[in-house]
Parts: C-alpha cells; structure tokens; sequence
C-alpha cells in the first residue's frame, strides 16, 4: 500500500489557486476574482488515479509574513503540518511579484514545485518563460498549466510526487549579501536542533527580520547575541532587516528574470488596460458600474424573468388545486387542508415562483465575475472608500455578501485592522444578498413593474448607507483611526468560462433551494400554524384577526405606523420574521394574503423595501456576526445600529415621500392579492413615479454632502481653537 501523500497549494491571491484545487479533487469549491475567497484551509483527495493523495487549498498570500489571518493559517500549517510537497501556483502574467512567495516557501524546506498558471494569457501577449532556466535559478522544478482549461495538470501531479522526499534546503551561496549571510548562519548554528534541519535557514531568516511571533525557546543571552547581530546589520546599511532581506529577495528575483522572461510589446496596451481606461475611469467608472446592474435587472427582474414566472406561477397554482380537491375527496379535516394547500404549498410556491428571475440573475453576476469585472468594482470602491476613511478592503466581505451574507462576514477576517474589520461585521449585512432578492422581486412585479431601475437602486443605497455610516463610525472611539491598506491585482478580462458560469449560477441557486426546503418550509409551518389557531388552540380558518399571529402583530404594529405599513398587523409581522430568513417575508405575505388582502402603496412598499435592505439580517448573518466578534456585546451593537438605520431611513422615506406626492398615484394603495401567486390585473398596478425612488437615494446623497463638508470644517477651523487669531 502506497504511503498517503499531502500536498498543499499555495499561491498569491487570483493565481487560480482554488480552480486547481476544484479540478484536482473534483470539489466546487467557489472560485471569485478577488482576496479573501479562501479565508480557510480546505482539504480534498486527489480525484483518479492515487485515493491517498490529499490536497490543501491554503488561503491566498503574497508573503509568509504573519501580518493577516491568511498569512497566518498558511504560515502555521506549513511548519506544524509540514506537508509533503508544496505545489506553488503562479500567475504567469504577474511572474515577478509571485516569485517573491516562491522564494519564502523554498526557505521553509518543503519541497516545492512551481505550477506556472495562466500561461495562454502569457502568450496572447507575446510573452514567454523560459522554464528550464526558471528552475535553474531557483532550484525546483517548473511546470506550465492552465486550471481553467486543465491543461498539463497530469504533468503537475507526477512531478510533486516525484518531489516528495527531495532535499531543498538552499544551498550556502544564497541570494542574500556576504554580512547578511554571515548573521543568519550564526543565527542557524544557535537554533539548530530546536526546529528541523530543513527549516533552519527560514527560522534563522524570520529571527534576523525580528518576527515576534517566531518562538523558539531561545535564553535571555542568546536573544542578546541575535539583537546585536541584527543591529549591527542595520547599523551598517541604515535599514531595517525586514526592509532589507526583501530588498535582496527581489534583486535576485529580477536578476533570474533577465534570462528567464522575455517580455515583448513593450509599448502596446493589452486589451485589459484598454477596456480599463474606460471602465475605471475616475468619472465614468459608476455610471457604467450601475449602467450594468440596470440591464441585468432590467432582464432578470423585469423582462425575461417576469416571463418566466408566469409559468412556475401556473405549476403551482396547480399543484394547489389538485391537492385542495385531492384533500377535499378524502374527506380532510378543513385544518389539514388549510395547512397543505395554503402553510406548505402555498408558502414554498411563493418563494420558488422566483427561482427563475434569480437564476438569471446569479447567470449574469457569474459572468461578469468570471470575466473579472467584478474585480474591478472593488477597485472602484477601495479609491470612493478612503475618500470617506474606510479601507476599500471592507468592500471585499461585502462583494462576496451580494451571494449571502454569511461568507460575507466570514470574509471579514482578511482585513488585519480590528476596528475596520468591526465595522465591516458591521455594514455587510448593507448590501443586498441573495436572500433579500425575492423581496426585492415581490414589490417591483407588482409596484414598480416598469421601472427596473428599483433594483440597482437597493445596491446604491446600500453602498450609500455603508459610506454615510463610515463617515459617522470613524469619529467615535470605538472605530477612529486610519483605515487598513488594500493591495489587489486586477487580473486579466478573459472570456467566461460557461463550466465555471453554470457551476457558480448552481451553486447559488442550489443554496437557495436548499434552504426553501429546508428553513423556509419549518418556517412557512410555523407561520401557517400561528395564523390559523388562537391562543386557546382553537382553529380559526379565515377569521385570521383571532389567531395568535394577529395578536402578536397587533402588539407590536404601532412601532411600524411612523415607517407607513404598521396600519395592519400583517406587514410588521412579515418584519419580523425576516430575521429567520429574508425569503420568509415572501412566504408571510403569501400565507397570509391567502385569507386577507395587504394593501402597500407605492411610497409604503418602497420604505417596506428599505428596512428589508438594511435591518438586522438572518439568525444565520447574527450567528456568523457572534462568532467573528467574539461576543453578545459587539453584536448586539451591530444588530441595534442596522436596525436603527433601517428604521430611520424607512421613516423618512415614508414621511417625506407621501408628503410630496399627496393624492399622487404613488400614495395610492394598491393590494398585494389574495396570495402572491394570483396575478395582479392591470388595474390593480399603479405605474408611479420615478422620482420617488430617486428621491429617495438624493436624500441619502444629501445627508452624506452635509456630513462631509461638516468633517472637512472641523479639520480646517478645529486647530485654530484656543488660539489667538
């Protein structure tokens, strides 16, 4: 029996990292264009021909220097596990800045082989490596490939398990100078049997750097004798040692590149920096950003979605009419065939009748990331970001949140700030996710069915409130200070690949499913159960006002009267139990409405819209806050100031919008139908207008105006305080 192998993937962020991993071990692991993807290890076994193969997908870095979670996962997996072989995935277009974690992963001792990626790009652009003389002057063996299209993969394979068992300790004639190198083989000689062999020199090299967080028991004495050595280094080129060894790192990684790397077409622009001239243009970048998110709602939500709905819609109301007289034959109680028709069918019919708009959706937002567009959205964002004291790194958690919230926040951990790294916990959840689609989808089809731009106006308030709400953050102590770096390479526009397109449409789709069969169909049973029997266990059929559901909403209706749909018990309730899951608020109307009309006008429907969007998310986002603040205190304070943000927006939205469009068609109260799945006639659609939305969004505009140009006067006059003038 062959020994089990453990080979670990390692690469900087957008090297294609995770697509290799997928295509090794068959796993559907999410693949996106942009830092913090991977914010953990993963482990699957090689697919095929060896079962004793394991794969470690290590989270994306650019260095082993322990500054972010993910340096820190990799780096401790690395010495403590000690895996076999390291497959190091480059990105063949950006070869210099890669080769710099090349040479960290060399020192460790683990045998290293380097997967050159992407090289078809490499070409297109008439450029070349030459990889015997790369693995020359490295010492390891190179191999080309292409994860996207799983090209030279086999290759790969058999040269890491070739490697497995190889010495690669560096050699005495390092890249390093003759003084530096004197200090680190004095450094290696003292620690030398405290770590192993193969690990000295990076032991050695990580003490010389100062690396607080490298122990090796060393004694009051010896640690002396280190600082000296090191010292005096810095003494000599009045540099730090950090600064220092990364300075000779790359002055031999430029020196290997000379015969290595031939770089043609100097002068032209590829059609990347091309495309980006425009599309990151500091005017146009969004325009164009929202530009795109109107057409893909104007064709998911609007068009070709709304088409498609009519059909699940149809299948549906089917399936109800059969069970209803199916359930009526047999002679069911009216409870047992309330709770069928109405609680399970008529609750998951509500949320699935939207699967077809989401698909088409989750197709276009599949595309534009595989195609690296997306990339760039979050570089348009980092420069909008530090203009209002934010770390554009804090865009990144809420890019994944578009898909759920919950990897969203997990993704928090890449950001080595604390403060950013609360208040990006904090104002995800701000950004539309999956969840709160079907929603978003419910009000436009029957409020707003010709105005597609309603959608991407929730992205644009949600990036709004996230700025406005970094502006307020980082003047109190709890969030003050300047905000986290943020270093991103934007990979190449490329075609998308339709495997990856489908594979991600599915994923997400796939999640949303699962989860309306899952948390949605308990909680459509719960709903069905509260609405249908009083507090004495009594069923009250359509006399809904005596059920324990209208007590309950009446109770706490009157907190909701300010934000214009507290008028009723029903839309509050529908509130609240959107924190089990947001697709739950669809299925609330949908029960409900079953036995009683709820009657939204426009202004209402849009302010209901809004506290959807930025109130406290699911149990599941809460959970995901919990665990990645540590504690009740911190999430709590998340929870109270989503939710107090959501309410006064709503508030004003309602407010101010009634006010000015009084006796208006978009006052006017429109009912949301006897059930969800019943069509709405046309007489029952009022087609408002279009300056309510935008009236909406100005006024966060405005508030964000003021705010700034307040900042800007208390950093101006402020230091004159107290002084004579």
């Amino acid at each position: 029996m062959e020994k089990a192998v453990t080979i670990a993937l390692a690469g900087n962020p957008n090297s294609g990292k995770t697509t290799l991993f997928n295509e090794l071990t068959g796993s559907y692991q999410h693949v996106g264009n942009w830092p913090g993807v991977t914010v953990e290890k993963k482990e699957g076994k090689l697919k095929g021909r060896r079962k004793d193969v394991v794969i470690m997908d290590l989270p994306g870095i650019y260095s082993l220097s322990p500054y972010t979670l993910e340096e820190v996962i990799t780096r401790n997996y690395l010495l403590d596990e000690h895996p076999d072989v390291i497959i190091n995935i480059i990105d063949s277009t950006n070869l210099e800045r890669n080769l710099y974690l090349t040479l960290q992963l060399l020192e460790t001792g683990i045998p290293v082989v380097m997967a050159l990626n992407m090289t078809d790009l490499l070409k297109k652009r008439g450029e070349k490596i030459n990889t015997e003389k790369l693995s020359e002057n490295f010492g390891c063996p190179v191999v080309e490939i292409s994860a996207a299209h799983s090209t030279g993969l086999d290759e790969l394979i058999d040269t890491a398990l070739a490697a497995v068992g190889a010495d690669t300790r560096p050699q005495v004639k390092s890249y390093f100078s003759a003084d530096i190198m004197r200090s680190i083989k004095d450094i290696e000689d003292m620690v030398s049997g405290r770590v192993a062999d193969a690990s000295l020199r990076f032991y050695a090299i990580k003490l010389f750097e100062r690396d607080e967080k490298i122990n090796v028991n060393l004694s009051a004495a010896e640690q002396g004798t280190i600082d000296n050595l090191v010292s005096a280094c810095e003494e000599k080129y009045d540099d730090d040692t950090e600064s220092l060894i990364t300075g000779e790192r790359y002055d031999f990684i430029t020196d290997a590149m000379k015969t290595a790397y031939t770089k043609r077409n100097k002068a032209k622009l590829t059609m990347s920096d091309k495309i980006d001239r425009v599309v990151t243009n500091k005017w146009a970048a969004l325009p164009i950003f929202f530009g795109i998110m109107y057409v893909v709602y104007y064709v998911s939500i609007t068009t070709v979605g709304d088409w498609t709905i009519g059909y699940v819609e149809q299948f549906f109301g089917w399936i109800q009419e059969s069970a209803a007289a199916g359930l009526a034959a047999s002679g069911a109680a009216e409870w047992a065939q309330s709770l069928v028709v109405d609680g399970i069918i008529g609750g998951l019919g509500s949320i699935f009748v939207f699967v077809p708009q989401l698909m088409i959706l989750f197709l276009f937002l599949s595309l534009l990331e595989d195609s690296g567009y997306m990339a760039r959205v979050a570089f348009i964002m980092d420069r909008i970001f530090r203009k209002f004291g934010l770390s554009g790194k804090s865009f990144i958690p809420m890019l994944i949140g578009t898909g759920c919230s919950v990897p969203g926040i997990m993704a928090s951990r890449t950001i080595e700030n604390e403060k950013d790294r609360r208040m990006t916990i904090m104002l995800t959840p701000f950004i539309p996710c999956g969840a709160k689609l079907p929603v978003f989808a419910m009000f436009i089809a029957i409020f707003f069915s010709h105005q597609a731009w309603v959608g991407p106006s929730m992205y644009l308030i949600g990036i709004l409130m996230v700025i406005l709400s970094g502006i307020i953050l980082k003047r109190t102590k709890s969030f003050k200070g300047e905000p986290a770096p943020f270093v991103m390479e934007l990979p190449e526009y490329r075609a998308p690949r339709a495997k990856h397109v489908l594979m991600h449409m599915w994923e997400k789709g796939r999640s949303f499913i699962i989860r309306a069969g899952t948390i949605i169909f308990v909680a459509c049973t719960a709903i069905w159960f509260f609405q249908s029997f009083s507090p004495s266990m009594i069923y009250v059929g359509d006399d809904i006002d005596q059920s324990m559901l209208a007590m309950f909403g009446n109770a706490i209706k009157w907190i909701f009267v300010p934000l214009g749909f507290g008028e009723t018990w029903a839309a509050p309730v529908a509130a609240v139990t959107g924190l089990v899951a947001k697709e739950v608020v669809v299925a609330t109307f949908a029960t409900i409405g079953s036995v009683t009309t709820i009657m939204f006008s426009q202004v209402t429907a849009y302010a209901f819209m809004v506290f959807t969007l930025l109130a406290a998310p699911c149990f599941a986002a809460i959970g995901a806050m919990k665990r990645e603040f540590g504690n009740w205190k911190w999430t709590l304070y998340a929870i109270l100031y989503q939710t107090g943000v959501a309410y006064v927006l709503a508030m004003l939205v309602n407010l101010i919008g009634s006010a000015i469009f009084a006796n208006s068609p978009a006052t006017t109260q429109t009912a949301l139908g006897a059930g969800i799945l019943e069509d709405v006639s046309e007489g029952d659609v009022v087609n408002g207008d279009v300056v309510l939305i935008v009236f909406g969004i100005i006024l966060v505009a405005a508030v964000i105006i003021i705010l700034v140009n307040k900042a800007n006067q208390r950093k101006k006059y402020g230091s004159l305080k107290g002084t004579e003038v």
